[in-house]
């Protein structure tokens, strides 16, 4: 053991001295805290708020728990909030195993654990929920813990993350876990700005070293070999070379496929990637399992557990092949024995035992929790996942491989970013079990490793703010703060921090552009006059000339379409330019469906095809007729043969090509207001300049300038009090809709209170908030039953993945007619939005009615699921549990709003009972 120089002793026991708590908490840890933890907790010790930004994997939430230490020896409260209920289940699970269940709680939304502890673990909405609620659990909170903060850039839920900063009390000490971003710095000075001192810790460093790999068929490569002089990293040339040869052979065989006859047959040339078996087997071999396979596709992590099994990969031994039974009949004993086989329990444990799975969103909770737990305990050692595993989930990895560098955003399919790269290959590496980390990429062709390298070596991840105001938000600003004070806040968003700061940029080429613009200004002086008065009127005439060219153009087009119209079969006319120049006979003078004439004509070269007005600069006149066959088929090779041996011996000559000339009208000889243009401009005194072409030139720069000048100045002015003027355009909206109204108490023109709906408003959380309040408002789901009011609320919470496919089936008659009621309501809603220049509240989706429906009746999971794909919309078991309990949220938020002593409460409390029930109620997400 090596002994601590006097030196070291001596900071060690002032430092023991100076912060005694994180003395008692460093002995209970079973390793000494790295460099970026210690000065964090220092800094928390010291009564700053932190944000620490470092690699997955680093032990960033050494920090978190060194809150929660603090917390429970200052007799203070710590809520730890986290974005997903399963890192939620998965910290509570971690702190009970420290602290014990007496001193922890959890709230996740569905599920409240001893929610009055001293420690509570939560999501982040929950925390938002009590900040507006003014909820007791509130005091005494003397640390509040944002495990994965930058989830603020969540397009969807980011805003949370914001309303909970610039709302917690002040004295309140905020603990920031970030991945790391390249931005660290900005986000810290927002939040000194908003919550006070706060110490920035940043570590780059992997504690774990990761290296790259590409294999290409069943070869390992190295991506990188070594540095460049220059101290970069050179990608390995073999691996190059191996890959751009394999690039030739499969270009030429796709050639080869193409040019060769139909009827002969393919030549067998072309690549063909390892198998997914193939390549665990060579990871295996390498000692490089356990291994996370990023597939981007359910059904393709589904297929890729199928076909390891199918292939008799087995990479368990008998003893853990028992412990993995035990663990699974612990999380799956509450599940249905009669629902088993619908959801594919058998299969799925057949995986496990082989130490293989799928792990993605469309798992059910117990199964997914399942997969956590073996693999944490490297019991599962190949596990294939969508890139929802990346966001939190504490299931590092020795290797990451990536199948594909394309995935599908929701809208198309896109190549992977540095940041998401560097995100899903963060995973790779256990700290404290792994010397190195590996990622690897599956090549196919067409993929560059120049490019993986770029990737790999970037580490450009900037935080960028998704904070905007919505309905809830401003009601519970306008309600808790008043609206100025609502305005504020939101000013001191990070949204609009960052806005304002990219004005800086803004204001700064402003600045520079006006300095050019008096050089250009100094430089077109002409001592005859006022040269820029000179120029525009040089700009009026050059717009006027265009516009009239424009009129000439459209008239002569016009003229030319009237022409084409009049066109009758047998009429011979001219083809005037182009590849089909010549005569032509006229087979069928068309016309499409806008009304625009489009004849099909034969040429005397054999061509057959429709024209159009484009192709006649001056209007058409037939030079003569031919006698057409009764029945004419253009397709035929030999009919055309023979029409255009007829047509060239009609004896009808083309007209020789004439220059095309200006239409008459279109130079503007006649226009009034350009003749007056002319005269006022030869008038001018600078008309008759020696330079005169020379300033033009210095005042075409000073024009085009200024313009971009506006542009910019234009930006700057809608950035600046962005978020503000959206929180103004959402209360117009709301007053005119009886959510807020004026304020007859208040003494300036902007007081304003919340009114009985707004009220109800503001305990309505989701995407379509107003949307519900306004249904619950106008009674358009009174008198349903249960399962019919579970179906038409279903509507506001469930999205379809795929926009197209069949229409949905909806439940006949009271069903029916409620969802045709909302989705009056959301049209008339979303026309005020446009109005008010609003985010539109997305349109209410029919797809889950009919599966919640036929399940809040009581049907089995095997009937509701077979319902759902004669529907046309399949549905997975785990995504079907996804669903309902996002419907549950919202039938009891229903409750909460309307009363459970009122009818509608009521049914909406029945309605949740009807659906907590077998798979939905087992277990927790």
């Amino acid at each position: 053991m090596a002994t601590s120089s006097p030196a070291e002793a001596y900071r060690a026991a002032k430092s023991r001295v100076a912060r005694p708590r994180l003395t008692e908490f460093v002995a209970g840890l079973p390793f000494e805290l790295d460099g970026f933890q210690r000065a964090a907790c220092d800094a928390l010790e010291d009564g700053h708020g932190v944000l620490v930004c470092a690699p997955t994997g680093a032990g960033k939430t050494v920090v978190g728990e060194f809150a929660v230490h603090l917390a429970l020896t200052q007799g203070l409260k710590c809520f730890y909030t986290t974005p997903i209920k399963a890192l939620s289940n998965q910290k509570y699970a971690d702190l009970v195993a420290r602290h014990g269940a007496d001193a922890v709680g959890l709230l996740t939304g569905d599920i409240s654990v001893n929610g009055d502890a001293q420690v509570v673990v939560m999501t982040t909405e929950v925390l938002r929920n009590m900040i507006y609620a003014g909820s007791r659990a509130l005091e005494h909170l003397g640390y509040v813990v944002m495990d994965e903060v930058h989830y603020l850039a969540d397009r969807f839920r980011g805003a949370v993350w914001e309303e909970v900063i610039l709302q917690l009390p002040e004295h309140v000490s905020l603990i920031g876990l970030s991945a790391t971003v390249s931005n660290a710095e900005e986000f810290g000075d927002w939040l000194v700005t908003v919550r006070g001192d706060t110490a920035v810790v940043v570590d780059e460093h992997r504690p774990v070293p990761l290296w790259q790999h590409m294999m290409v068929g069943n070869r390992l490569y190295d991506l990188f070999a070594g540095e460049t002089r220059d101290g970069e990293l050179r990608v390995d040339p073999d691996l190059v070379r191996h890959t751009a040869e394999l690039d030739r052979q499969t270009s030429t065989a796709i050639w080869e496929r193409g040019r060769r006859a139909r009827s002969a047959p393919p030549r067998r040339v072309g690549y063909r990637p390892p198998s997914r078996v193939t390549v665990i087997d060579r990871l295996d071999r390498n000692a490089l399992l356990p291994a996370i396979t990023f597939v981007f596709s359910r059904a393709g992590c589904d297929a890729a557990v199928g076909q390891c099994v199918r292939a008799g990969l087995r990479l368990t031994t008998d003893a853990e092949v028992a412990e993995i039974r035990r663990i699974t009949d612990s999380h799956t004993g509450d599940l249905p024995q009669a629902d088993l086989g619908v959801l594919g329990y058998w299969e799925w444990r057949e995986g496990l035992e082989r130490g293989i799975a799928a792990h993605h969103a469309g798992l059910l909770p117990a199964f997914k929790e399942t997969v956590e737990e073996l693999f944490v305990k490297g019991l599962v050692r190949c596990v294939f996942a969508t890139e929802t595993l990346a966001l939190g989930i504490n299931m590092p990895a020795r290797t990451v491989v990536l199948e594909r560098l394309v995935k599908f955003n929701g809208e198309s399919h896109a190549e992977l970013t540095a940041g998401e790269y560097t995100q899903l290959t963060g995973r790779a590496g256990r700290r404290g079990i792994d010397v190195e980390g590996h990622a690897v990429v599956i090549w196919q062709p067409g993929v560059d490793p120049e490019k993986v390298a770029g990737l790999a070596s970037t580490r450009t991840y900037p935080l960028r703010s998704s904070f905007r105001p919505g309905y809830n938000m401003a009601v519970n600003l306008v309600g808790r703060l008043g609206v100025e004070r609502g305005r504020e806040l939101l000013e001191q968003s990070f949204g609009q921090f960052q806005a304002d700061r990219s004005v800086v940029g803004l204001a700064r080429r402003i600045e520079r552009n006006e300095e050019a613009l008096a050089g250009y200004a100094a430089s077109m002086e002409c001592h005859l006059g006022d040269f820029g008065e000179y120029a525009q009127l040089r700009r009026q005439l050059s717009d006027r000339e265009k516009v009239l060219r424009r009129q000439g153009v459209a008239e002569q087009r016009e003229a030319a379409a009237d022409s084409l119209r009049s066109l009758k079969p047998g009429d011979v006319i001219a083809i005037p330019a182009g590849r089909r120049s010549g005569l032509a006979v006229v087979l069928d003078p068309g016309v499409d469906a806008a009304g625009d004439p489009r004849p099909l004509v034969l040429s005397e070269d054999r061509w057959s095809g429709r024209l159009s007005a484009a192709d006649f600069p001056t209007p058409v006149e037939p030079l003569g007729r031919m006698r057409l066959p009764k029945r004419v088929d253009h397709r035929s090779p030999r009919a055309r043969r023979d029409l255009a041996s007829s047509l060239r011996n009609t004896g009808i000559q083309a007209p020789a090509p004439r220059r095309r000339r200006g239409r008459t009208g279109g130079d503007g000889v006649d226009d009034p207001e350009l003749a007056t243009l002319r005269r006022t401009l030869r008038a001018h005194p600078c008309h008759r300049c020696d330079d005169r072409e020379a300033h033009a030139r210095w005042a075409e720069r000073h024009h085009r300038l200024e313009r971009e000048t506006e542009q910019l100045r234009q930006k700057v002015r809608s950035t600046t009090h962005s978020l503000a003027r959206a929180f103004d355009r959402i209360r117009a909206l709301l007053r005119e809709r009886g959510y807020l109204a004026d304020d007859p108490d208040a003494g300036d023109r902007d007081g304003e209170t919340v009114t009985e709906h707004g009220e109800r408003l503001a305990r309505i959380w989701g995407e379509s908030e107003l949307l519900a309040a306004e249904c619950l408002r106008h009674n358009v789901w009174e008198g349903l039953e249960p399962a019919e009011l579970a179906a038409v609320v279903s509507s506001l919470v469930y999205e379809s993945r795929r926009d197209n496919g069949p229409m949905p089936r909806v439940p006949s008659g009271p069903v029916s007619e409620a969802l045709t009621g909302t989705l009056r309501i959301w049209a008339d809603l979303e026309a005020d939005e446009r109005r008010h220049r609003i985010d539109r509240t997305r349109e209410p989706d029919v797809g889950f009615a009919w599966p919640i429906h036929r399940w809040a009746r009581g049907e089995s999971l095997a009937q509701v699921l077979a319902a759902a794909e004669e529907n046309g919309h399949e549905l997975s078991a785990g995504d079907f549990v996804r669903w309902c309990r996002q419907v549950l949220d919202l039938l009891d938020q229903i409750v909460g709003v309307a009363g459970r002593s009122t009818p509608l409460g009521r049914t909406a409390a029945k309605a949740g009972g009807a659906i907590r029930r077998g798979v939905v109620a087992a277990g927790v997400a």
